[in-house]
């Protein structure tokens, strides 16, 4: 079986993330880090091949070449190899083209389950890997808070209101799993030492015949990019007899009655 997980670097998690408000694009001048989430994928799908014969494990990311160290962590936690999509024209890359690379990549690459968190922490758009499974024609189980292969199918356990279902889907498939997953193991020295003489391959838009020209793809567009306003100081309500009116004033002032 051979599992891809998709990883993201985005910028440190613990530090302030910021816009460029002419650019519209995350800052990323500072610390980087591979997402919690796409850790906790790469754990799932290490502790899947724990219980699989001839289990092959894949990290595939979409970054800047300066992502490389990055990326090189999931090969010390305990993945066989690594595949970085890295061009130019993906600066700022929307979740749509997003997407249709990862998809392309995937496709060479081949696959019997991927792998992906449910958002990343700096887009949080969330839909990535639905999109990635609609563009490869396969299932997708979304949100897994649990996820187990028996044969040639893939099953995880999501939440809904009021309870959880149950989910299954035939392989090969796309999964997304959420933070309720075990927490993702650290790389051990050993790890870290043979991930640099594990395959790393670096592929360019051009070597898997996606075109990212915005005048050819109907991407999406920014408009506008402006500072979140600063927090303003709340309502006060002094009780003179009557602050049950005023309550009730300002609730249906503000439409929240």
């Amino acid at each position: 079986m051979k599992i891809v997980v998709l990883v993201k670097e985005v910028p440190d998690t613990y530090g302030d993330r910021k816009l460029g408000l002419e650019t519209g694009l995350a800052d990323r001048s500072g610390d980087r880090v591979v997402d919690e989430i796409c850790e906790r994928a790469l754990e799932a799908a290490i502790t899947l091949g724990g219980k699989a014969d001839d289990t092959e494990i894949v990290v595939l990311s979409m970054a800047g070449e300066a992502a490389q160290a990055t990326v090189r962590k999931g090969l010390a936690m305990g993945a066989a190899s690594a595949v970085q999509v890295v061009d130019e024209q993906l600066v700022g890359a929307d979740v749509s083209l997003t997407a249709q690379v990862l998809a392309a990549a995937l496709r060479r690459i081949g696959f019997d389950l991927v792998i992906a968190g449910n958002q990343s922490t700096d887009g949080s758009g969330g839909v990535v890997p639905a999109m990635v499974a609609e563009l490869l024609d396969v299932p997708q189980l979304t949100a897994l808070n649990t996820i187990e292969v028996d044969g040639d199918r893939v099953s995880g356990e999501r939440a809904i209101d009021g309870g959880t279902a149950q989910v299954s889907a035939s392989l090969p498939a796309v999964v997304s799993i959420t933070e309720r997953m075990p927490d993702p193991r650290l790389p051990s020295f050993k790890g870290i030492m043979a991930a640099k003489k594990k395959p790393f391959e670096t592929w360019s838009l051009a070597e898997l015949d996606v075109d990212a020209d915005a005048a050819a793809q109907p991407w999406s567009i920014m408009t506008a990019v402006a500072e979140r306003p600063p927090r303003t100081a709340g309502v006060k309500i002094t009780d003179s007899g009557d602050a049950g009116e005023q309550l009730a004033k300002f609730l249906v002032d503000n439409r929240l009655a």
